[in-house]
């Protein structure tokens, strides 16, 4: 069994961790991505074309400009402490979703908690329903943006009482000088039912696995990304079928993506909670690519569910579910209805 005994060497800009392998010590870049739904980041302002008009000061959630920095602060917290266990950095790559604008997402970037990381994002505005979006942050310590787009998931009749979801955003850059290829979601809720919504998550897991489909054409060991919160869990049909995911490396047919979450979701553990169930929607995938440990780039180490005890609800009815920033139109003061997950990617230092 590999144990780990972590310390960090700052060589240049990369952070080292020693792994201990049969009592020799042999030093690993680390690269953490962590994704984490925001649970509303809206701004204080109603802008008329989405139903943003409880997010205000005179909405009937009182969402004052002071709820608002506190909420940054929150979120902040969270993200400055997510991964570094593995590099003080934390995350490289953050998947966020839930953000209503580029304004939230820099006022978010900019506070002094994590401002010194000098993150950057790339977002788009979709026509989502809500007015909400998913975002990628990125250290460019780490990572270098080469190109980047959104992708429409156009969602079958009778879905929704809506006709559009958010988009799937696909950024193409390099990872601690390697290629890769992210993809941010945040696919239809469950609204109306599971059963009746199911379709709409489908129709987002054909979309993004079509692209897939192409890269690993072109490309069988490109290095993909998958990361969001799918509204569906690691052992349901758009994931299993839809993204063609897997928990079973040794199953795993070309062009099938690793799910690492589905041991997790199984052992009761779970990022989010309902009517006193744990589900575990919030999710990172991997390619092929980053599952050989010989390989000399990075590759797959470990997973994990952030949630330390100040992310928990103590009190009440929802006493250790996630510490929501409104339990209904009531202000709690928390952080999100969900935890966040990270990935931990290591690569040999030759």
């Amino acid at each position: 069994m590999l144990t780990i005994r972590c310390f960090f060497l700052f060589i240049g800009f990369y952070p080292f961790c020693s792994f201990l392998l049969n009592a020799q010590p042999r030093p690993y870049q680390t690269a953490v991505a962590a994704f984490y739904n925001l649970e509303n980041l809206y701004d204080t302002l109603f802008h008329g074309s989405h139903d943003d008009a409880a997010f205000t000061p005179d909405g009937v959630k009182a969402y004052t400009g002071a709820v608002f920095r506190e909420k940054l602060s929150r979120l902040a917290s969270v993200i400055s402490r997510i991964g570094t266990d593995f590099n003080p950095d934390g995350p490289a790559l953050l998947g966020v979703a839930e953000v209503e604008n580029q304004t939230v997402l820099d006022a978010l970037l900019q506070h002094p908690f994590i401002a010194s990381r000098g993150y950057r994002s790339v977002h788009y505005d979709s026509r989502d329903a809500r007015g909400l979006d998913v975002a990628l942050v990125y250290n460019p310590r780490y990572f270098r943006v080469l190109k980047s787009r959104p992708l429409y998931v156009k969602l079958p009749p009778d879905v929704k009482d809506f006709i559009y979801t958010r988009d799937i955003l696909w950024v193409t850059g390099l990872l601690n000088g390697q290629k890769i290829q992210v993809f941010v979601n945040h696919w239809p809720s469950r609204f109306g039912g599971e059963k009746k919504s199911a379709a709409g998550r489908m129709a987002a897991a054909l979309t993004l696995r079509k692209i897939i489909d192409t890269l690993i054409r072109y490309d069988p060991m490109t290095r993909i990304l998958v990361m969001g919160d799918l509204n569906d869990e690691p052992v349901s049909s758009s994931v299993t079928k839809g993204l063609r995911a897997t928990s079973h490396i040794a199953e795993m047919e070309t062009g099938a993506l690793y799910n690492p979450w589905a041991r997790l979701f199984k052992n009761g553990q779970g990022t989010l909670a309902y009517q006193n169930a744990w589900s575990l929607f919030d999710q990172i995938l991997l390619s092929e690519a980053f599952l050989d440990q010989q390989q000399s780039g990075l590759f797959f180490y470990k997973n994990e569910i952030f949630k330390t005890a100040e992310l928990i609800e103590n009190r009440g009815a929802y006493k250790g579910y996630p510490l929501r920033s409104y339990s209904g139109d009531v202000y709690r003061g928390g952080y999100s209805d969900h935890f966040p997950v990270y990935i931990v990617l290591i690569k040999k230092v030759l």
